[in-house]
């Protein structure tokens, strides 16, 4: 039952945000009564911060075998993101912002965590990148991971990036084109631009 109030409560807030949804919608879409729900999780703090550590461990798990993979380092990057805006449903009622602001500790928490984990990740990413002649020898693994990092997480605040203007697979698109540009080879960017050709063909068809 607890993993199934999970994958429902996860659902939903992805779907429709994390202040959106009561209880009694989570109860309602699984069929059972709120007191079922509240046997294991006595608020909806602890069912929120329940749900995140699910969604965190999730993804990662996903990244992680995608990093396994050990492709090409462009490739991993589109990957990765293809994987997350599908799992995360694009993040369409940007459940991240809602959760900084009506749960701003489970918030702190997520994004220590996701910290971490990405800066493991990029890092390796680069590192390869550089060896494999597709990134320039020249940039600062650790600055770059960092600053990928942080502006990842500044993509979902809807005050700088307002959703109706700026939908979340767009703003994805256009960062990562913009990073991988930025610290490239020209072999990396004529990696890159097959990538992006082959994606444009593809939408085409």
């Amino acid at each position: 039952m607890k993993d199934k109030i999970l994958k429902s409560s996860a659902d939903l807030f992805l779907n429709y945000g994390f202040k959106s949804v009561t209880m009694d919608d989570i109860a309602n879409e699984i069929g059972v009564s709120k007191k079922t729900i509240y046997l294991h999780y006595a608020t909806k703090t602890k069912l929120v911060q329940a749900t995140t550590l699910y969604m965190f461990e999730f993804i990662s798990q996903g990244i992680d075998c995608i990093c396994a993979l050990n492709q090409n380092p462009i490739d991993e990057i589109f990957e990765i993101k293809k994987f997350t805006m599908t799992h995360l449903k694009d993040e369409k009622s940007s459940p991240q912002y809602q959760l900084k602001k009506y749960y701003p500790k489970i918030f702190e928490s997520l994004k220590n965590d996701q910290f971490h984990i990405m800066q493991d990740c990029v890092k390796n990413n680069l590192i390869r990148g550089v060896s494999e002649g597709l990134y320039r020898e020249s940039i600062d693994v650790e600055f770059v991971s960092r600053l990928y990092f942080n502006t990842m997480m500044s993509l979902k605040d809807v005050d700088i990036f307002p959703t109706n203007d700026f939908p979340m697979k767009q703003l994805m698109d256009n960062y990562l084109e913009y990073h991988i540009r930025g610290i490239s080879t020209k072999k990396g960017i004529d990696k890159l631009d097959t990538i992006l050709s082959d994606s444009s063909k593809i939408k085409i068809d």
